[in-house]
């Protein structure tokens, strides 16, 4: 019987999205349709699958790697400080921080109307329920808009991080009091002394790790296993929750930096493998029948429903002091929703006697509903602003033949660029040619900081002296640019300056490399002169991330009579592209084709469903 309910729920796990897919449910998170299917197939309906140690040992560790790969979303760029400049007071950070201050506040005073009701007395537990917020919801609402790297999708990212960091944090300590470990609430330091240990063991060999792993070993994937489970066990032998453990080992794999082949192979073992049977499993524990015979649960429902959103709402007025007014509530229900903490703190709660069997099935019901209403309200009311469809921030230092031709390009492609030059003479020759062209008599740290220019996803230094360019393109990624490339055009710099620029992140661009690839592609492919020269046609890249298209052959695509694909990389290898080849997630196409229609087939190929 145990065999065949673990059959039952992995055939459900398998059947749930090809389904979602066949009937174009988009608008619910796969998470609560496993939570549904789980309610039928469970004592609520079917009741042919019947909780067993193996299935309650898979849903354990399913929920320890959904906390894990959570731990993993932070993009800890975010909360870096430039060095000498303010925080912006509507940065993403404190915007976010300031909306979930509010929702902490919103949800001690539902939890106090609750109490004096008589619905639910555990004013501490309801306070946290009613703070957290689905963070892999919100990544997944957020990815299918592709406002993620957006201002307005960062600041709802942060808030949802902190959603789920601080209720969990919080859960810890209301374990460790109610638990009677208060005495041994600092043994939890233990376990974030462990996390940076841990980090600083690793960070050094495991790039070395990448170099050594093999098909058959999969080192990366192994340590990743390896953190989950350490400070698993630590976080249990200090009495704090294994939920924190396993977040806190997200965030160490995700400082480590791994690649990108690695980050996908942890997402397909968790939410192909073993997330689903924590979900499907809630689903099946979910009493319904007992449920709506409790008239007092019964009653709690809508009550839960309306707190789940009302702790959320006041964000909207932290949100419309940088965005619109409907885009900003759009964002307020989209963090109303709440599921993947939720189930794990019921069942803290419910292992030490704070909360009936009933009432926990209300909260979680209640919080299935809101996470069926919340992604929906968001789709239908949040709409595109201008800032949405520019694709990245390029500040350009120095204005010359180079640089001036590619900033007018970039820019009829939506991309905000800005340059600035200290040469007056060319501030004269090109700012009617340029938009945004500023000059500053002199170019260094201080006056590029108070410009603004270090705020960008890319820089450009393209000066004809090579020193010069060196010089501030070490001094943009010391001020936290991302990208920063840089012109090296003369022998004038020492190979080993070159190649600690290099070791710094500094991409360098060199014109006689560059003419030389050319000249050498067109001997060997004669059009390639006419596909990188064309204005109307040209030579795009993208990065397939879109189910719909993965498992599919090249010419079964419903746009390949539009473009023309010429190579595709996979693991960062190369292979010829036929008819027949098989498109896998991941892989890098390079292809040409009509402008517009590239376009279009680029921003399909990218977009995460």
């Amino acid at each position: 019987m145990q065999q065949l309910s673990l059959l039952i729920v992995m055939l459900a796990a398998l059947i749930i999205p090809i389904i979602m897919v066949r009937f174009k449910v988009s608008s619910v998170p796969t998470a609560v349709a496993e939570i549904l299917t789980g309610i039928v197939i469970g004592k609520s309906f079917l009741n042919i699958v019947n909780p067993n140690a193996i299935l309650n040992m898979m849903s354990s560790l399913g929920v320890i790697m959904l906390m894990f790969l959570s731990g993993m979303e932070i993009n800890f760029d975010l909360f870096r400080k430039t060095p000498g400049k303010k925080r912006d007071s509507k940065s993403p950070v404190v915007m976010a921080s300031q909306a979930f201050g509010l929702v902490v506040v919103t949800a001690l005073v539902i939890a106090i109307v609750i109490s004096r009701l008589h619905l639910f007395n555990d004013v501490l537990l309801a306070t946290i329920i009613f703070s957290t917020i689905a963070l892999g919801v919100v990544i997944a609402t957020l990815k299918e808009k592709d406002i993620l790297q957006k201002p307005v999708g960062q600041t709802i990212l942060l808030t949802a991080v902190l959603g789920e960091v601080i209720p969990m944090l919080a859960l810890t300590f209301y374990a460790s009091i109610n638990g009677g470990n208060a005495k041994k609430l600092w043994l939890i330091v233990l376990l974030f002394l462990a996390a940076f240990f841990l980090l600083w063991r690793f960070k050094q060999t495991f790039a070395w790790f990448n170099k050594i792993s093999k098909s058959t070993t999969q080192l990366d994937i192994r340590l990743a296993f390896f953190l989950i489970f350490a400070l698993v066990t630590i976080a249990e032998t200090v009495g704090a929750e294994n939920i924190l453990g396993a977040f806190l080992a997200g965030m160490v794999m995700k400082l480590l930096e791994p690649s990108d082949a690695t980050e996908d192979r942890l997402n397909s073992i968790g939410y192909g493998f073993l997330i689903p049977f924590f979900f499907i499993m809630t689903g099946d524990r979910l009493d319904l029948k007992n449920l709506f015979a409790n008239r007092q649960a019964l009653a709690l429902i809508p009550i839960l429903v309306i707190g789940f959103i009302l702790a959320k709402l006041p964000t909207m007025l932290v949100y419309r002091r940088r965005f619109k007014p409907r885009n900003s509530l759009a964002g307020s229900f989209l963090v109303a929703t709440t599921i993947t903490l939720v189930l794990p703190t019921l069942q803290v709660a419910q292992n030490l006697h704070a909360i009936t069997r009933a009432q926990s099935d209300a909260f979680t019901l209640a919080a299935v509903i809101v996470c069926i209403i919340a992604p929906i309200l968001f789709n239908s009311m949040y709409k595109l602003e201008k800032s949405d469809l520019i694709k990245q921030r390029v500040n350009f230092v120095g204005a010359n033949t180079l640089t001036v031709p590619i900033s007018q390009q970039l820019y009829k492609n939506w991309y905000d660029v800005r340059m600035v030059t200290d040469n007056e003479n060319n501030f004269k020759t090109y700012n009617s040619e340029v938009k945004h062209l500023e000059y500053m008599p002199k170019l260094d740290a201080e006056s590029l900081e108070k410009g603004g220019y270090f705020d960008c996803d890319i820089m450009v230094v393209g000066f004809l002296n090579d020193r010069k360019s060196a010089r501030l393109a070490q001094i943009a990624k010391e001020h936290g640019v991302k990208r920063v490339i840089a012109s090296q055009n003369n022998p004038s710099l020492d190979p080993k300056e070159v190649a600690a620029l290099r070791k710094k992140g500094v991409e360098i661009f060199n014109n006689f490399n560059v003419q030389s690839s050319a000249l050498r592609g067109l001997i060997e492919s004669p059009s390639i002169l006419r596909m990188l020269t064309d204005t109307e046609a040209g030579l795009f890249e993208a990065t397939v991330l879109n189910s719909r298209y993965i498992g599919r052959e090249l010419h079964t695509l419903p746009f390949i009579n539009h473009i023309t694909v010429s190579r595709i990389f996979r693991n960062h290898k190369p292979i010829d592209p036929h008819g027949d080849t098989v498109i896998e997630y991941g892989d890098h196409l390079l292809f040409t084709g009509d402008r517009q229609a590239a376009q279009e087939v680029r921003e399909e190929l990218r977009r995460s469903n």
